[in-house]
């Protein structure tokens, strides 16, 4: 079985990619991977309170993401028979686009590189890439054996551009988490405990608690609450679901509906940040709820769980790890339909459109229709098991072990049993 040396942000570091490196990990074989991650003094990133360092196979030593090389990859490799390096990569993560491709140039094994962050939709080239992303490409693809990206759309999108590699380009759809325990639960249960844990365990402060106990909006059978989960960014659009829930109450007078959405800052000192959450806390008021308080994973489930329709309005967005927790959680989703998000929640079966007026229109009828509420969570929870972590992790060994194979049989002399097998689209093994 084909090795694999992931290189990525890791915890404690909190990120995004770090939590996507440990959930894909957790779920890959013992003893056939390691992490190499950031040395966590100069990796210029928050780390988790705890600051635990994990047990997991990981080498924190790549000097920073401004300062990394071939050299510093290399110091941190054990040698492995069918050796993959796996690189997890992002604008924000390496952020010398030049540098990058020159660290892959100076390693002699295969490589793959999965890319969190293209775009298909963007007007500044003809086939929906951004112009830096289509530049980095163009250097990136010649130096690595394979690629994978989250969608059909960034799939065509880099094909299209460059044909000549298309060979190398795979789609190895997000990993989704699955929560059996929340899945299916009533509703009338998720809200209670949801309500429970808000009210005597969470760190919400004493305003917001007696404001949930007094306004009863977790219990009250009547209520429907629209809402959203996760840290707060000025990219997730979350005042237009104060909005959103404006409107709809304007067309369901006979109906209660709420809005609602629970998370907190991910980095406090964060300029932008600090003032989206400024922003939110002058626009929600009667009828809307703004708790600050951090979720656990399990919390985090129970809440996208008990909400009667999660909704999502990114302003600008690839992929989002929070919806990888709603399809798990029998959420039911309405969202943007805009760039690897929409695809995602469409093939999953929930509500989509690119049109506001249009997603406001089919909540209505979601708010209307239990039913069809029921039936949009159930056919996220089908996604979920389709495209579960460990379905993923297996993915990327298959894809592994094609590029050692056909890594071997290039290094054998030349005849007729030294033809590469070459490695086919993920897309045709996961559908």
């Amino acid at each position: 079985m084909a090795f694999i040396t992931f290189i990525t942000t890791y915890r404690p570091i909190i990120c995004g990619i770090a939590d996507y490196a440990e959930f894909i990990t957790r779920e890959s074989p013992p003893g056939n991977w390691e992490v190499l991650s950031f040395d966590l003094e100069s990796c210029g990133m928050p780390l988790r309170s705890d600051g635990a360092v994990p047990d997991d196979p990981v080498w924190h030593g790549i000097p920073s993401r401004d300062a990394f090389s071939a050299s510093s990859v290399l110091a941190g490799l054990s040698p492995h028979e069918n050796q993959v390096l796996w690189f997890q990569h992002e604008f924000g993560i390496w952020r010398d686009n030049s540098r990058f491709v020159g660290m892959l140039k100076g390693l002699d094994r295969p490589k793959v590189v999965t890319l969190h962050s293209l775009h298909f939709q963007s007007p500044e080239t003809p086939y929906g890439l951004r112009r830096d992303e289509y530049s980095f490409l163009r250097s990136l693809l010649p130096d690595t054996d394979a690629i994978t990206v989250f969608s059909d759309g960034v799939y065509n999108a880099v094909t299209s551009a460059f044909p000549v590699h298309a060979d190398k380009v795979h789609v190895l759809r997000h990993g989704v988490h699955l929560y059996p325990e929340f899945a299916r639960m009533d509703k009338v249960e998720a809200k209670a405990r949801l309500h429970a844990y808000l009210v005597s365990e969470s760190d919400l402060d004493q305003e917001s608690k007696d404001n949930l106990r007094q306004q009863r909006v977790f219990l009250d059978p009547g209520t429907v609450i629209i809402g959203g989960v996760g840290f707060i960014t000025p990219t997730k659009g979350i005042e237009r679901l104060y909005h959103a829930c404006h409107v709809l109450q304007q067309m369901l007078p006979e109906k209660n509906v709420v809005a609602l959405y629970v998370g907190r800052l991910r980095e406090p000192d964060s300029q932008p940040e600090s003032k989206c959450a400024v922003e939110l806390r002058s626009k929600y008021g009667a009828g809307s709820f703004l708790l600050e308080t951090y979720l656990p994973r399990d919390m985090l489930a129970l809440a996208l769980r008990a909400l009667d329709v999660y909704f999502y309005w990114p302003t600008d967005c690839t992929q989002s790890g929070i919806v990888a927790h709603a399809l798990g959680a029998g959420a039911t989703i309405a969202c943007r339909d805009m760039e690897g998000v929409g695809e995602t929640v469409r093939m999953a079966g929930g509500l989509t459109s690119t049109d506001f007026g249009q997603l406001i229109d089919g909540i209505k009828e979601l708010i209307v229709n239990p039913m069809l509420r029921d039936e949009l969570s159930e056919r996220a929870v089908g996604y979920a098991e389709l495209f579960s972590w460990r379905n993923q992790a297996a993915r990327h060994f298959e894809i592994a072990e094609r590029l050692s194979r056909s890594r071997i049989q290039l290094l054998l002399p030349a005849g007729p049993l030294a033809v590469g097998t070459g490695v086919g689209r993920e897309q045709s093994l996961a559908l």
